[in-house]
Order: structure tokens, then C-alpha cells, then sequence
């Protein structure tokens, strides 16, 4: 861990040129200590690190100490620049690595290429922390210490023991065997067997997890993306799901598809509308969406589904009758 500090403490002082002991440990998440010390490690074995006093005084390097990084051409420097953006790797605990590999990188490229290149990622934004909307979009938070333990039992092709906390259940231990990890829209999950059957585990309700020395039961290779879409299509058409026939303006078609499981029929009515027989995860998934495409959307069946949604209706209706009330 210190060895990586060091390589971030040389590579922060040759692309920002002179640095504070508290700016560095800032960056670095440490003390101002921990960094005075490193950079007397530093000093003792030969990199040329200096000090210097006073009121704009800190840390540098000396000159043209760097290294050199050919056959890299510019869009590849972008690519990874925009990747060090993405949030995928908080999920796996990834996101220091990340960032310290990017580093790296942008460090060893030649110094025309590295200007251009950083230029050109300030005009890119990925994964903004609210949408539109200023609604949050920020990931799921995992500890350390759990995605530490997944990531070496999925890469080390070892069974794994988590504390898990299933939906409406209190938490239990289970043994798995790993298979693969998977991001969604901010949202990380484990891929696994329990026994002879397909598991997916949110990361996020993962409380605590133990890599075991046990060799995992499983295949030595995978398609990670085949096994994804077969977990998905169980989920859409498994469980206590819901199933409604509506009539949508065409205009909402693609925004009501996309808050659905699935699609299952589809047709248009003499008057342009279109009729289509919608999944909904359950009753209360269901009366949100509709409520949501209101009034481009009109319940057909169930029929208890349509009078909830004519009852939120005379609600809002009785509540907006009425003339407003101040102080």
C-alpha cells in the first residue's frame, strides 16, 4: 500500500509541478506526517524530491524526471481518461486503483499528447451526480473490506461466505461459488451458484463477506454477458409480477416500455392509440408507472388497478378544487 503512495506522491508532484504537504495529503487521503515521511522515503532512494520554504513553498521534483510511454495514440489516452470518470469501479472497490492507473498513464505520455489529451477530457462529463432533474444518481456504497473479499474469491476461484441481507428477510451467512461481477446502471451484483442453482446478490446489502480456501465449483470459463441475460429474463417473467393491458399515446410509448419488466403485445387502435399488454414488477411498480404516463396512458385491465388510479385521480382533483391556503 505505501509503495502505491509513493508512485501517486511523484506522479502528483510531475503533472502539478509544486505541492503543499496539505495539499498532497489531501489528495492522498493521509496525514501531513505520513507524507513528510514518505517523501524521506522518497528522497532516500534516489528520486530527486525537494523542498522548498516559505509562503508559496512545498514539495517538487526536478526537472525532466519522468518516464516515457510510446505507441499510445491520442483517442486511447482519451478512452482512458474518460474511463478513470466512470463510477463502475467504486462499486468493486476498484476506484483508488483506478485513479492511481490513470495517473500513471497520463504521467507517461509524451508531453504534447498529454496536454491534448487532458484538454479534451475537461470537455467530456460521465455519469453526473444528479440528472436533469437535480434527482441523485450517485452509486451504491460497499466497504472496502467486503468488495476486497469478493473481488479475490471471484478472481481466485474461491468459494465465498457472505452475510447477507435479502429483501423483507433478516440477515443470514450463506456459501456460494462465484462466478462474476456485474455494474448496472450504478448498481453492483454478484453472480454466483448456491448449490446447483443461479444466485445474484446485490453488493450493496452484502454486510460482510469471507473468501474461503475452498476452490469454487465452478466452470474455468464463463460468458458473463449470456449469464446476466438469462438471470433477466427469469427475473421479468418469474414472481409475483403484474400484468396490465393499456392504451398509450405513441409519444409514450418508448418512456413507458423503459419503466417496465417487459413487453409482451403490442397493436394499434383504430385511433392511433396503441394497445399493449405491459410487466410491472408488482402492483405498486405498476400503479406508479401508469400514475407517472397519466394522462397518455389509460388502464384497461385489471380492473382494480384502473378504479386505484381513478381514486388517486378524484383525490388530486378534490385537492387542487379547492382555493389555495396561505400563512
Amino acid at each position: 500500500m505505501r509503495a502505491d503512495r509513493l508512485v501517486s506522491l511523484v506522479l502528483l508532484l510531475r503533472q502539478r509541478g509544486r505541492m503543499t504537504a496539505e495539499a498532497l495529503a489531501r489528495e492522498l487521503e493521509v496525514s501531513t506526517r505520513t507524507v513528510l515521511r514518505d517523501m524521506e522515503a522518497l528522497s532516500a532512494a534516489g528520486v530527486p524530491v525537494y523542498a522548498e520554504r516559505g509562503r508559496h513553498g512545498g514539495f517538487a521534483l526536478l526537472p525532466d524526471f519522468r518516464t516515457a510511454l510510446t505507441g499510445l495514440t491520442h483517442d486511447e489516452a482519451l478512452a482512458l481518461l474518460v474511463a478513470g470518470s466512470r463510477r463502475g469501479a467504486q462499486l468493486f472497490g476498484l476506484g483508488s486503483a483506478l485513479a492511481s492507473a490513470v495517473l500513471k498513464v497520463v504521467d507517461a505520455l509524451p508531453e504534447g499528447m498529454r496536454e491534448t489529451a487532458a484538454g479534451a477530457a475537461q470537455r467530456l462529463l460521465v455519469d453526473p451526480e444528479t440528472d436533469l432533474l437535480a434527482r441523485p444518481v450517485a452509486p451504491e456504497e460497499v466497504p472496502d473490506a467486503v468488495t476486497a473479499q469478493v473481488r479475490r474469491a471471484v478472481f481466485g476461484g474461491h468459494r465465498l461466505r457472505i452475510h447477507y441481507a435479502a429483501v423483507n428477510q433478516p440477515p443470514r451467512w450463506r456459501t456460494v461459488d462465484p462466478i462474476g461481477l456485474v455494474t448496472v446502471k450504478d448498481r453492483g451484483y454478484l453472480l454466483a451458484r448456491r448449490g446447483s442453482e443461479d444466485r445474484t446478490y446485490r453488493l450493496s446489502r452484502l454486510l460482510a463477506a469471507e473468501q474461503l480456501d475452498e476452490p469454487a465449483r465452478r466452470s474455468d470459463s464463463v460468458d458473463l454477458g449470456r449469464a446476466w441475460r438469462e438471470r433477466e429474463v427469469r427475473f421479468r417473467t418469474g414472481g409475483d409480477t403484474t400484468e396490465v393491458l393499456v392504451r398509450v399515446d405513441p409519444g409514450r410509448r418508448v418512456r413507458l416500455a423503459a419503466t417496465a419488466l417487459a413487453v409482451r403485445d403490442e397493436g394499434a387502435d383504430a385511433d392511433g392509440r396503441l394497445r399493449m399488454t405491459v410487466v410491472f414488477q408488482d402492483a405498486r411498480h405498476a400503479e406508479w408507472a401508469l400514475w407517472e404516463h397519466a394522462p397518455g396512458a389509460e388502464v384497461l385491465e385489471p380492473v382494480w388497478l384502473r378504479e386505484r388510479l381513478g381514486e388517486r385521480a378524484r383525490r388530486v382533483a378534490v385537492l387542487y378544487g379547492q382555493p389555495g391556503k396561505s400563512g
